[in-house]
């Protein structure tokens, strides 16, 4: 089965300015790549109608999913929905069903700026579960995702079974001598396995460890004896521990 490919689309002044940090594509790549789906793109748009809409159409053309994080709130920085809907030259309606549960939510305080929530691309689809107050807006490939990181990734977990992906195997070996002694290494070990993933990565300040290195292959026969045959290549002395 050949992995869906994912793309993500982050929304939001904040994050550009560096009052907020971005704490969702990070976590959503980790569990994307858990799923075994390929993460290709990651992107950050201001809250401007047009940049999200240029984003989300050239993602939704590009990758087989997409899911952008942020700008789906009552105030008037949150225009992903108008973003998504210009994206697919479609227009806003108001969805009977999060009109009704956003009334009964709040009442009596149930103001113009709270049921603005409840516009949403025409032709959009709802995606319910447990644990999620308010479903997840779906618009052909793409998922509208709030900023909030605890929604999110409440919503995520919901959506996760329709993400499929073959998952990766993972082998890491910790080297005690720098990436320039350990090179030969894994280009060896690259020519020999081909389509096998080498990542090598440096921790500066560590005392006991220069280099983590990664060994990752989908088929898990191909990951055990690429890394076996990595320990074999490593110079003597390189290898400080393996996981």
């Amino acid at each position: 089965m050949e992995a869906q490919t994912a793309g993500i689309v982050v929304i939001g002044n904040e994050i550009l300015s560096g009052k907020v940090v971005d704490e969702n594509s990070p976590w959503m790549a980790k569990r994307l790549r858990e799923l075994g789906l390929d993460l290709r793109r990651i992107v950050t748009v201001p809250d401007e109608v047009p940049e999200i809409a240029a984003a989300v159409a050239t993602f939704a053309r590009l990758f087989d999913i997409v899911l952008t994080s942020g700008g789906v709130g009552p105030t008037h920085d949150d225009v992903s929905m108008e973003g998504v809907a210009e994206a697919f030259h479609r227009t806003l309606v108001r969805h009977p069903e999060l009109d009704a549960a956003l009334r009964q939510h709040a009442g009596e305080h149930a103001n113009e700026a709270l049921l603005r929530m409840a516009l949403i691309p025409d032709g959009a689809a709802l995606i319910h579960g447990e644990r999620v107050a308010f479903p997840t807006v779906v618009v052909e490939n793409v998922y509208v995702l709030p900023g909030v990181p605890e929604i999110l990734k409440r919503k995520f977990e919901v959506l996760a079974p329709r993400f499929s992906g073959v998952p990766f195997h993972l082998h890491v070996v910790y080297s005690r001598l720098f990436e320039s002694a350990i090179a030969e290494s894994l280009e060896t070990t690259l020519a020999e396995f081909p389509g096998l993933l080498i990542g090598s990565y440096p921790r500066l300040g560590d005392v006991e460890v220069a280099v983590k290195v990664t060994v990752e292959s989908r088929d898990a026969d191909v990951a055990k004896r690429a890394f076996e045959r990595l320990l074999e290549l490593l110079p003597e002395g390189a290898i400080v521990r393996t996981e």
